[in-house]
């Protein structure tokens, strides 16, 4: 049972220590796509750390597991794992209550899921209504559209024809080039597929508010895939020109005052493109990522060292 146990505290140790040494890190700012990468690489080793302690105290607590489990292995690589007889009340404790996790996450990701596709739907009933399609009109034809509205808003809706949905009131503080790099921004959204790590992020933040390192995932892919957008903006079109896009579009609600601002991520955003910090170099990004690949293989590496050992 000491792999099992092992498996545990790895994946509590990696919860409470990487977030704190990302929050330290300055590049994350610098090199956003590669720190949503390491992002996911830590939540990825924590939830694989849980699913084989799982699947180990599951097999320690029941014979029939561990049959499937150990099917094709030899008896030195069951006898390595010093799983015994029965495991006892403690691995069916630990096998049940990471199973009802697991479950739990897989319910509140569909229905985060589902959530979304309703969202979705009712906006884009809502733009027909607002805008509906002239006779003839192809509806998959028009990757823009403008509504009348007195507040300047810029949102992009995803589907089978995607589209950037912008107001009049964009239309009339968007100058120049704006515009197009708005839509650089949002197209960068969908292409990267942002919205499924919005998803799996809200799910486990949601599923599990007491996680510290759930929440803090949640908080960073809102923050770095705004800013993973901006850099595919601000790389066609110059990040004057995105900033000023967001300047234009977030002036009115109080964002850029003294005081507290529901979305403090704005003009962070503006004075992270307008001071134009130097991108990492190429090899270091490249080893950044390279170690976090390296991160989830570290619970694999002990769930599967002491049947290794029993081999050799």
């Amino acid at each position: 049972m000491m792999v099992p146990a092992a498996l545990l505290l790895l994946g509590v140790l990696t919860a409470v220590l990487a977030p704190r040494l990302l929050a330290r890190a300055e590049w994350p700012d610098r090199e956003p796509v590669v720190a949503l990468w390491v992002w996911q690489c830590v939540v990825g080793a924590v939830l694989l750390c849980f699913a084989l302690s799982m699947v180990l105290s599951a097999a320690a607590a029941w014979l029939s597991v561990r049959g499937r489990l150990f099917a094709a292995a030899p008896h030195g690589v069951v006898d390595a794992y010093a799983l015994g007889p029965t495991g006892g009340p403690w691995a069916v404790g630990t096998a049940l209550a990471l199973a009802g996790g697991g479950l739990w996450t897989g319910a509140r990701l569909t229905r985060e899921v589902l959530r979304a596709r309703a969202r979705r739907r009712a906006r884009g009933a809502e733009l027909l209504v607002r805008a509906p399609l002239l006779p003839g009109e192809d509806p998959a034809g028009a990757r823009l559209v403008v509504l009348e509205g007195t507040r300047p808003d810029a949102w992009w809706l995803p589907g089978a024809a995607p589209q950037l949905v912008v107001t009049t009131a964009a239309l009339g503080r968007l100058k120049g080039s704006q515009l197009d790099a708005v839509l650089a921004h949002e197209q960068g959204h969908a292409e990267a597929r942002h919205d499924w790590l919005l998803h799996c992020s809200r799910a486990l933040a949601g599923g599990f508010p007491q996680v510290p390192v759930f929440a803090a995932f949640e908080a960073e892919m809102h923050r770095l895939v705004e800013l993973a957008a901006d850099d595919v903006a601000s790389r066609r079109y110059g990040r004057l020109t995105i900033a000023l896009a967001l300047v234009g579009l977030n002036e009115d609600r109080g964002v850029f005052g003294p005081y507290p601002s529901p979305q403090p991520h704005v003009s962070e955003r503006v004075r992270r493109l307008l001071s134009a910090a130097p991108r990492l170099s190429a090899g270091r990004r490249l080893r950044l990522a390279a170690l976090a690949t390296l991160v989830p293989a570290v619970p694999l590496v002990v769930a599967l060292m002491p049947g290794l050992s029993a081999l050799t």
